[in-house]
C-alpha cells in the first residue's frame, strides 16, 4: 500500500519549548485519519506539518513521495488541500460563493488574481451541487450561515482535487443541525473510493463522521496512540489524553460519543 504522508523523529520547538514530538506516523492512500486530543496537545501543529504549511525543527517528513527540504513547497502545497479557520477569516465577506470555491483551484483569495477555465468554473458548480448547496452560488459569503459557510469551504478545498485532504476542526462553532449536515457530507466524502486520504482534527468525538478508518491521539505534544479507529478511540485512551475519566461509546452507525463519569 502506498504511503502518502509519513513523519519520523518529528520535533517542533517554539520559543525554546518542545510543542510536538512524534516518533513515527504513516498515512496510507486508502486511510482516513482523525487527529484527536485536548487543546494544546499538538493536533493542529501536526496537521500543518502534514499539510506542508509548517516546517519542523527536526525529523524527516515525506509528503506525496517528496521529502521536505528537497522539494519546492509552493508546488507541493498545490497538491495538498487544507481547510482551516485561517482560510475562512481571510476571505472577503462580499465574495460570492461560486468565486470562493473556484479560487480554491490555486488558493487565491480574489477571483481577479488568476484566470479560470470554463471547466474549472463548471467543476466549482458541480461540487456545490454535490454538497447540496448549489442554490447559494451567487450569495455573498457574508450573508450565509456558518453551517453553509463550512460546506462552501469544503467545496473550495476539494475543487483543486488534492491528493491529501487536511481538515482542521471543520465543525467548530456549528450548531447541532449544521454540524450534522456537514458530517453527513463528510461521511459521503470519506466513503468514496476515488477521494484522497483524509486527516481530520477535532477534540470532540461527536464531530467524528462515519467513514474514518484510523485515529491518532495526542497528549501534551506527544503521540499517545495511533492505529485503527476502534482500537484507539476507547475510554482508556481518551481518558488518559484528556486527564479525566471519560466513557466512550461507539455506535452502530460509525459515530462516537463521550461523557465524563465518576470512578
Amino acid at each position: 500500500m502506498t504511503i502518502v504522508a509519513e513523519v519520523t523523529d518529528l520535533c517542533v520547538v517554539r520559543d525554546g519549548r518542545t510543542i510536538l514530538e512524534v516518533p513515527r506516523l504513516a498515512i496510507e492512500e486508502t486511510q482516513r485519519w482523525a487527529l484527536l486530543g485536548p487543546n494544546g496537545s499538538g493536533k493542529t501543529t501536526l496537521l500543518n506539518v502534514l499539510a506542508g504549511r509548517l516546517w519542523p525543527t527536526s525529523g524527516d517528513v515525506w509528503l506525496l513521495g517528496e521529502q521536505l527540504g528537497h522539494v519546492d513547497l509552493r508546488t507541493l502545497r498545490g497538491r495538498l488541500g487544507l481547510l482551516s479557520a485561517s482560510v475562512s477569516k481571510a476571505l472577503r465577506p462580499s465574495l460570492s460563493v461560486h468565486d470562493c470555491v473556484v479560487t480554491g483551484v490555486d488558493g487565491a483569495l480574489e477571483p481577479w488574481w488568476s484566470t479560470y477555465s470554463d471547466e474549472q468554473h463548471e467543476r466549482a458548480d458541480e461540487l456545490l451541487a454535490e454538497i447540496g448547496i448549489g442554490a447559494l452560488r451567487e450569495k455573498p459569503l457574508g450573508v450565509i450561515s456558518e453551517g453553509e459557510r463550512a460546506q462552501v469551504l469544503l467545496a473550495r478545498t476539494l475543487v483543486a482535487a488534492p491528493e491529501l485532504l487536511c481538515l482542521d476542526e471543520p465543525a467548530a462553532g456549528l450548531d447541532l443541525g449544521a454540524r450534522e449536515r456537514l458530517l453527513s457530507r463528510l461521511s459521503v466524502l470519506l466513503r468514496s473510493a476515488d477521494r484522497a486520504p483524509v486527516l481530520l482534527v477535532t477534540h470532540h468525538l461527536e464531530e467524528l463522521p462515519d467513514g474514518l478508518t484510523h485515529a491518532a491521539v495526542l497528549r501534551r505534544g506527544s503521540l499517545l496512540a495511533a492505529g485503527p479507529i476502534h482500537s484507539v478511540v476507547t475510554s482508556t485512551t481518551i481518558s488518559e489524553a484528556f486527564e479525566i475519566p471519560i466513557e466512550v461509546s461507539a455506535h452502530g452507525d460509525g459515530r462516537f460519543s463521550a461523557r465524563g463519569h465518576s470512578r
